[in-house]
């Protein structure tokens, strides 16, 4: 099966098999918001268990 790019660019898979993505909301509308709100855009975050299954289908040889 192929690759589902977009998902490939949005989704990495950690050394012990979870689903990480980047958090939303640090495009465009900074100026107001505080620095600590910032920094958190920048972490990763785990993708709920029960998403991890279907996202990890759509990438090269289920995630691994």
């Amino acid at each position: 099966m192929k690759t589902h790019r977009g998902t490939y660019k949005r989704f990495r898979t950690t050394a012990s098999g979870k689903v990480v993505r980047k958090r939303a909301g640090n495009q465009h509308l900074l100026t107001h918001k505080s620095a600590q709100r910032k920094r958190g855009y920048s972490t990763t975050v785990a993708v709920s268990p029960e998403e991890q299954t279907a996202i990890k289908r759509l990438l090269p040889y289920g995630g691994k």
